[in-house]
């Protein structure tokens, strides 16, 4: 399961002690493997990442980052340093089990702002990349479990294909720290945090690979449901982003979003993309909502606000939906957010809305 959290991170940090004190008698002065750093200042990056983004959570920061620094005590050594991760990767873990669901804090890559299992996996980034860093310039490996670097890929980088060697190899090269078969090397690179949109009672959380592979094999995905839900839609939509991910083809923000009712932090049903828009600026657009949170209006607030952000974009000059004749709730929905009625295709109604 490639869930992130505490966990995630505590398994980080005893790769990382591990590999480290495996170094930890030899010289700390070099430069860390790519970077402008020492192996010791790169050691303080680690922890002050972890405090940071500890501090992002607690803070509740919303528009900059909480101006706090975290700096070794001067004399520290190896030994030291590698403590001073272990700690503070510890506090990192603490707040991230102990956030209440929805708090998001200020981080800029790519919507301004992650939740705690975005922070999490940031974490657990930081400290096997910048580990390997610290190992390479020191002469020794530093590769850690497949199974952390696959939750690591599947949570920041949706966007990159795990073809092509390792689950640690295609990580590293998305990091812009070493090559793959058949592709170019990276000069710069972001990860991916899920977006989140703000839909009146509602917020629209999109979807990791991660979370949708946990929901299309039964799994809450790390929610908590309304009664009866997630409905079969949510697992079947699912299953086709976890596909596209598997296969390459997933593009973020294109794919799914759980609608969460933030009075209590209860998903009520999922919407979202059938792919990112296609040569002519079509998308095509669905929804499932789970039975007791039907008749509410969640439907047409979430269509209305998801229809809005889509069509935003450059790429979208439209939207299509395709609904069953003997639908009429999820035509009514179409109707008010204003999609209009074209020809049926299929023995299927479809509706369409234009970009203004």
């Amino acid at each position: 399961m490639l869930l992130m959290g505490g966990d995630r991170i505590d398994e980080a940090v005893a790769h990382a002690a591990r590999a480290l004190r495996a170094v930890a008698d030899r010289d700390w002065s070099v430069k860390a493997g790519g970077l402008d750093w020492s192996c010791l200042e790169t050691a303080e990056h680690i922890a002050g990442d972890f405090v940071a983004y500890a501090g992002q959570l607690t803070g509740r920061a919303t528009d900059g980052w909480v101006p706090f620094e975290v700096t070794l005590d001067e004399g520290t050594g190896p030994e030291g340093a590698i403590h001073v991760i272990e700690a503070t990767g510890r506090l990192l873990a603490a707040t991230v089990r102990t956030t209440p669901r929805g708090v998001r804090g200020f981080h800029p890559y790519p919507c301004g702002s992650a939740d705690a299992a975005g922070f999490a996996a940031m974490g657990v980034a930081e400290v096997l990349l910048h580990t390997y860093d610290i190992c390479e310039a020191l002469g020794a490996g530093a590769e850690p479990p497949a199974e952390l670097c696959g939750a690591v890929l599947a949570h920041l980088f949706p966007h990159v294909p795990l073809s092509g060697g390792s689950l640690w190899r295609v990580l590293l090269w998305a990091t812009g720290r070493g090559t793959l078969p058949g592709r170019a090397p990276l000069p710069s690179w972001r990860w991916h945090n899920a977006r989140s949109l703000p839909a009146g009672p509602l917020a629209l959380r999109e979807v990791s690979p991660a979370v949708a592979a946990d929901l299309a094999l039964g799994g809450t995905g790390g929610l908590t449901w309304i009664e009866g839900g997630p409905f079969n839609g949510t697992r079947g939509a699912a299953g086709k982003l976890a596909k596209a991910y598997a296969d390459g083809v997933h593009r973020p923000e294109w794919g799914m979003y759980v609608l969460v009712r933030t009075e209590d932090e209860l998903a009520v049903g999922a919407m979202g993309f059938h792919g990112p828009p296609d040569d002519e600026g079509r998308v095509e657009i669905g929804y499932d909502l789970a039975e007791p949170a039907r008749g509410r209006g969640y439907a047409t607030t979430a269509l209305r606000t998801l229809s809005q952000w889509a069509l935003s974009h450059p790429d979208t000059t439209s939207l299509l939906a395709r609904v069953d004749p003997e639908n009429k709730p999820s035509q009514s929905v179409l109707t008010r957010t204003g999609f209009t009625r074209h020809p049926d295709r299929d023995d299927t109604q479809i509706y369409v809305l234009h970009q203004i």
